[in-house]
């Protein structure tokens, strides 16, 4: 090995006996292979990530400049390996973005934060003169360190090639990139692509991250490309709609990076700037209590409140009786840490001294972190449960920042561990909402109850099971008065199992059922733990909560089983356990949904074939008489068209209302593959709604010349008249559709179809 040490910064060429013998593969794609690696010189874990030598030979006098940035959101390069035909680069123990987005429910402030951390590293690598550009930023090269801190990989490999925008994008699209490739890139213009590249791909990881679902699911690659070329992005719906105000500028922060026009998406230099100031904000708001609201319903009284999770010794007194205090007194010593000259200066009188937002100097004094100085205080008959105007008490403070032994101190000094703040969140709520299991014990240990319900009914139990807590879940249980902890509910009427199944704590679920939590309660909205873990995608959950005697065709307010759910998601693993366990495969909602027209609506075509198998009805009637078939071509879904007309879906049923079919709903959406779909399974071309119209005058009206084309050539009458009299001739000179006038003016003889637009 030619480098001397970890920290010389030079650039290394290994060889295989370098490292230590045991390779772990960790990852492999279609252009690369990485290993866990060790080498024997540094006892150091690092990466190895092996190329074929076609690519490798391309890249590896890139490296050599790419090893020489080092910066704390960028992941380091230590060299190659010629032997492997590998880079050598830092190791990451926490994998990447992309994994963690799908194993793990993230909190705000968490999301927040990665998001501003990969634009400073893309900052810095736009700040290169000239710009280093990514061209393959994605979830999956966005890697994790021990304390989910984030750092890019994989910059500066990929480079537009001599061949055009065709080839380039061939290359990405052969990396598994469709879904972060700009619209611009798609057209056969010759320009290479700038930093805007870069700028979009991030918009879309700032989708991933807020909604932690990928894009475009079910969707193929013609149609990604379709879409995005005509303006479509990810849906902003998919984001929950529990979530913090902030969150809104953070959305249009999303989607000015992935705008149309690159010259309208701003610098990373700017975005820096925004999403800095977005993430101060969770930062200061501190641990939310956040309340979310059941599966599928929108709360127009969501509440989202922020404890005062920090009382800033720094801010500017709101009274001129403070300033002695806060100017170079009192509370500026404690700011200076100056607590030597704090004590000397104390006086009894001061302690009963009321500031800003109803605080006393106990209140400071403990965020101060000095134990001494807060027993200082306490000797001169501070009372030790004051509270802030919100209701805060120095215990509270305490708890808030893991001041284990102020805390302890406090409590000595008769400290209530019941008492609650404004929202009647108590020290304990606070300490299992944070996982801090050794601040649970101390006040469960000093008469904290581990029953105590907030405002809106949560336990300690229920934030706990909520943010996958399992240590403080044990605790809480082994001081449980029978079972009434594990079985009460908050507002909504859920229980702690119904929050642990929604975010996927496996462990705590199976904690809580072993404990005798009912796998059948259900909250207000009749949702059962298995309608929120199968829609949310948790198979595990879902699968220990069958073992348990969950209940597959339990029917929550709308009438949606957890078949309807996670066929509506497209959560094909969940819909055969559920089917395996007996599941009726044609429940219907209140409006006459079958999970089948679920998965239709949403593009799912596994789903759809799933459910078929398994006795899915495809020509059931849901509301206003809409098959399966009706949805998928409203929603212009061709792929499910296919598989339902495979699977002996009627093309020429009628929906209730206006007598349409599949065929007239395929050519007002403009969905060319599933007309031709339609009319190669004999759809009726000259079907008549309750109007008149036949498929030819919807596909005048929209304007598509290949679907009016593909309508004549197999038998569509253009002379048919609809109840006002017009002919798709008059319908598409009413609408100015001067294309379709004249293809509809030729002569029969005339029609020459263009099949390469299939």
């Amino acid at each position: 090995m030619n480098c001397l040490d970890g920290s010389s910064g030079q650039f290394g060429e290994f060889r295989k006996d370098d490292f230590e013998a045991d390779w772990i593969k960790v990852a492999e794609c279609r252009f690369s292979q990485v290993y866990q690696v060790k080498l024997k010189l540094w006892r150091e874990k690092c990466v190895l990530k092996s190329f074929d030598n076609n690519f490798y030979s391309r890249i590896k006098n890139e490296v050599f400049n790419i090893a020489k940035l080092k910066f704390k959101y960028i992941i380091s390069i230590y060299g190659l390996c010629s032997e492997a035909t590998a880079v050598v680069m830092e190791y990451m123990s926490n994998e990447s973005l992309n994994t963690l987005l799908a194993s793990h429910t993230l909190m705000w402030p968490k999301k927040f934060q990665m998001i501003h951390e990969i634009s400073m590293g893309m900052n810095f690598l736009h700040s290169m003169k000239p710009p280093m550009l990514h061209l393959n930023l994605k979830t999956s090269n966005i890697l994790l360190d021990d304390h989910l801190h984030v750092k890019i990989s994989d910059f500066g490999l990929i480079h537009w090639e001599q061949g055009g925008s065709e080839t380039f994008t061939e290359h990405l699209t052969a990396r598994g990139n469709i879904s972060y490739i700009p619209p611009e890139t798609f057209t056969q213009c010759s320009s290479p692509p700038g930093t805007s590249f870069d700028v979009y791909s991030f918009g879309i990881v700032i989708w991933e991250t807020l909604a932690q679902q990928k894009p475009y699911v079910g969707c193929s690659l013609t149609t990604v490309l379709l879409q995005v070329s005509e303006g479509k992005r990810p849906c902003e719906k998919m984001i929950p709609d529990q979530r913090p105000s902030e969150c809104e500028q953070m959305i249009t922060t999303m989607k000015q990076c992935w705008h149309q026009d690159p010259r309208k998406r701003p610098p990373f230099s700017d975005m820096v700037r925004r999403t800095e100031a977005l993430t101060e904000i969770m930062k200061i708001a501190g641990p939310m209590k956040f309340h979310n609201g059941d599966v599928g319903q929108k709360s127009d009284h969501l509440r989202l409140s922020f404890p005062e999770h920090k009382i800033s010794l720094t801010e500017k007194p709101s009274s001129s009786s403070d300033e002695q205090y806060g100017k170079d007194g009192l509370l500026s010593m404690l700011t200076k840490k100056d607590f030597g000259s704090f004590k000397q200066s104390l006086k009894k009188e001061h302690v009963s001294k009321q500031f800003s937002g109803q605080r006393s100097i106990l209140h400071f004094t403990v965020e101060s972190g000095d134990l001494e100085t807060v027993k200082h205080v306490l000797s001169l008959g501070a009372e030790v449960n004051c509270a802030t105007a919100r209701g805060y008490t120095p215990l509270i403070i305490a708890i808030l920042h893991r001041f284990h032994d102020t805390a302890s101190l406090l409590l000595d000094h008769g400290a209530a561990a019941t008492q609650g703040d404004g929202d009647n969140w108590t020290p304990l709520h606070f300490a299992a909402q944070s996982g801090d299991d050794k601040a649970v014990r101390l006040l469960l240990d000093r008469g904290a109850a581990a029953d105590a319900q907030e405002n809106a009914g949560w336990t300690p139990l229920h934030l706990a099971s909520q943010n996958g807590h399992e240590t403080v879940v044990r605790l809480l249980l082994l001081r449980q008065t029978g079972s009434t902890v594990i079985k009460q509910k908050e507002a909504q009427g859920r229980t702690p199992l119904h929050l642990a199944s929604t975010y996927g704590h496996m462990d705590i679920v199976k904690l809580l059922l072993s404990q005798g939590s009912d796998p059948n309660a259900t909250s207000k909205s009749l949702s059962t733990a298995l309608h929120l873990s199968a829609e949310r995608g948790h198979y595990r959950v879902v699968r220990e909560l069958l073992k348990s005697g969950a209940n597959t065709d339990c029917a929550d307010s709308r009438g949606y089983t957890p078949l309807h759910l996670a066929a509506h998601s497209g959560h094909v693993g969940i819909g055969r356990q559920l089917l395996a366990n007996r599941a009726n495969p044609d429940p219907r909602t209140l409006q006459g949904w079958t999970p089948m027209h679920l998965a239709a609506l949403k593009g799912h075509e596994a789903a759809v074939v799933q459910l078929k198998s398994h006795g899915g009805s495809v020509n059931a009637k849901g509301e206003n008489g809409w098959t399966p078939l009706h949805v998928a071509c409203h929603h212009s879904n061709p792929e499910v068209v296919v598989k339902l007309l495979a699977g002996q879906a009627d093309p020429n049923l009628t929906e209730d209302t206006k007598g349409w079919t599949p065929l007239h709903l395929a050519c007002t959406a403009v969905s060319f593959p599933s007309v031709l779909q339609l009319i190669t399974y004999h759809a009726e071309v000259n079907a008549m709604t309750s109007a008149k119209a036949t498929p030819l005058h919807l596909a005048a009206q929209h304007g598509c010349i290949p679907i009016v084309q593909a309508l004549l050539l197999n038998g569509a009458d253009r002379k048919l008249q609809d109840s006002s009299g017009s002919t798709a001739l008059q319908i598409a000179q009413r609408c100015e559709k001067w294309e379709i006038v004249k293809e509809l003016e030729k002569d029969n003889t005339v029609w020459s179809f263009d099949t390469s637009i299939v």
